[in-house]
This record gives structure tokens, C-alpha cells and sequence, in this order.
């Protein structure tokens, strides 16, 4: 894969501005779903991939929609690091990266609405939000992401509504429970978007984007990283005490010592570049966190379907 990207200068360009580093933020909800899936033997294994195709075309729209309008906005034009900038690094047009949103938006969507017509009108609400948050995050007269809203957008759509939506396309029958378990994984996606913000700073504030880090302040910031982070640890174990995932799930603990250097790297680092690795290990850790809890699940299942 390297080799062909490093072949192919356009191949990496669309590569790096789908940014799938980040892909984590669909493939952990998703694998979630699955595994209180097949606690409750309703996993069905079509849906569910289309499922995983659908929400990473659109997290690839969303991508690149931030990509064009950061870019027509000007909020590209100070930063020193980040993923994506293909447009600001001329190896990509404006008009090449928004025709990619569009397209990738529209398969989607596509996919979706086949969804729907073999599940249910709850999904149609699901899916809508979802194109929503994609299109609106950077664009329109109310960019969710310049105005205070982007963390909280992400913890929203990459916890409770990928989970649900993907559970929903296997079994109809959905409970609160299931969206007590999606907040800690909610939790941690958004801890990923809130490290970029801390990064971007100073480019956001020139252009006036108004993310949490420019509004609250950087100290507050990084004690924010901090909550969104140990929250996340905190939310599985509330989780197995009251019962709503099963002991195996506190595997996701087992990669806490992987959050205190990057909570320490947070609240010591200033250049952007160190705190680019840093952003890109808390999407690192997100997904190690997330797959350890998925599994934790699917054992818990494969023990009690042996005994």
C-alpha cells in the first residue's frame, strides 16, 4: 500500500485528505455494535458490513467537506501541521476535493437507504442526522466545528449514533443500554478532534474559528483533553458496575498507562508539531481503547457460548 501511494503523488494526496488515521472514529462504534450484537444472537454479518462502508464513506465525506471549506475559510493558511492540507499544498484542487465529498457523501447515503428498506424508519432519522453533521461541520451559514460544537458533534455521531445505527440495521429492538455504552467511546472521539483544536490554536483564532480552545482558552483546554479522556475510562467502569457491559470489558483499562504520557504531552507541549503526534496518538489510543472493548465483549460472549 505504501509503495503504491508513494508511486502515485494524487493517490497519496486523496489518501492523506481523507485522513484515515482518524478512521478509528467508524470502525470502533461499528465493531461495538457488533459485539452487544452478538451478545443478544442477533448479529447478522451483511448489514453490518454495509454498515461499516456506508458510515467510513461518509466520515470520508465529512473529511474532505473540512478539507475544502478549511481551505476556503483561510483556516488552513497558519497551520503548521495537520493531516489533509492537500489544497494549500496545491496537489489537490478546491473543485477536485469537494466533487470528492460529494461523491463519497452520495454512496453513503446510497448505502443507507438500502439499509433503511431492510430495517426501519428509525434509521432514516439515524442516516439524516448523520449527512447533516457531515455537511454542516464546516459548511453553511452555521459551521458546527467554528462555533463551539465540533467535540461535542463528534461524541454525539461516532458514539451513541454509529452505535445505534449499526445495531439498528441488525435488531430494531433498541434500548437505553445500548446508548450508556456508546459514551465512552463518544467520549474518547471527541478527546481526538478537541487535541487537533489544541493544536490549531492560533490558526483558528486568525480566522476567527471558534472551537472550544479558542473560546475557553488553552489551560482550560488541556483540562478539558484531561476530562474527555479519564471520563472515558471512568464511563467503562461505571458501565460493568451497574451491568450494562460484562466484566471483560474492563479490558479497555489495560491501555490507561498509554493515556498519562499523552495527557502529559497536552499540558507541557506548545510547538504544533508535537502536538500533531500527539493528536495522532490519541486517535491511536481511541482505537486500541475501543477494540479492547469491543473484545472484551465478543470473549465475554465466546466464554459463556462455551460453558
Amino acid at each position: 500500500m505504501n509503495s503504491l501511494l508513494e508511486k502515485s503523488p494524487k493517490l497519496h494526496a486523496w489518501y492523506k485528505a481523507s485522513r484515515p488515521r482518524v478512521f478509528t472514529a467508524t470502525y470502533v462504534p461499528i465493531l461495538l455494535a457488533g459485539a452487544i450484537a452478538l451478545q443478544n444472537d442477533v448479529f447478522k454479518i451483511i448489514p453490518f458490513v454495509l454498515a461499516l462502508i456506508g458510515t467510513v464513506l461518509l466520515q470520508t465525506g465529512a473529511n474532505l467537506v473540512n478539507e475544502y471549506f478549511d481551505f476556503v475559510r483561510g483556516a488552513d493558511e497558519l497551520k503548521q501541521a495537520g493531516q489533509g492540507m492537500t489544497i494549500k499544498q496545491n496537489i489537490l484542487s478546491p473543485r477536485e476535493v469537494l466533487m470528492g465529498a460529494v461523491a463519497t457523501i452520495i454512496i453513503g447515503s446510497l448505502i443507507g437507504i438500502y439499509l433503511v428498506s431492510q430495517s426501519g424508519s428509525l434509521l432514516w432519522i439515524i442516516g439524516i442526522l448523520g449527512v447533516f453533521a457531515a455537511i454542516t461541520y464546516t459548511a453553511g451559514p452555521f459551521p458546527l466545528a467554528y462555533n463551539g460544537l465540533g467535540e461535542l458533534t463528534a461524541g454525539i455521531v461516532f458514539g451513541p449514533l454509529v452505535v445505534v445505527g449499526a445495531y439498528y440495521v441488525m435488531d430494531t429492538n433498541i434500548s437505553i443500554n445500548l446508548i450508556w455504552a456508546s459514551v465512552p467511546i463518544g467520549l474518547m472521539v471527541a478527546a481526538i478532534l478537541h487535541a487537533n483544536n489544541i493544536r490549531d490554536y492560533e490558526a483558528d483564532k486568525s480566522v476567527n474559528k471558534r472551537t472550544t480552545t479558542v473560546l475557553f482558552g488553552v489551560p482550560f483546554a488541556k483540562k478539558e483533553y484531561a476530562f474527555l479522556v479519564f471520563g472515558a475510562y471512568m464511563g467503562v467502569a461505571i458501565l460493568v458496575l451497574t451491568g450494562i457491559a460484562p466484566p471483560l470489558a474492563l479490558l479497555a483499562l489495560l491501555t490507561l498507562p498509554q493515556a498519562y504520557p499523552l495527557i502529559a504531552m497536552i499540558f507541557t507541549e506548545t510547538d504544533p508539531q508535537r502536538l500533531h503526534i500527539a493528536q495522532g496518538r490519541t486517535a491511536q489510543l481511541h482505537g486500541r481503547f475501543g477494540y479492547a472493548l469491543a473484545s472484551g465483549w465478543v470473549l465475554s460472549v465466546l466464554i459463556v457460548a462455551v460453558g
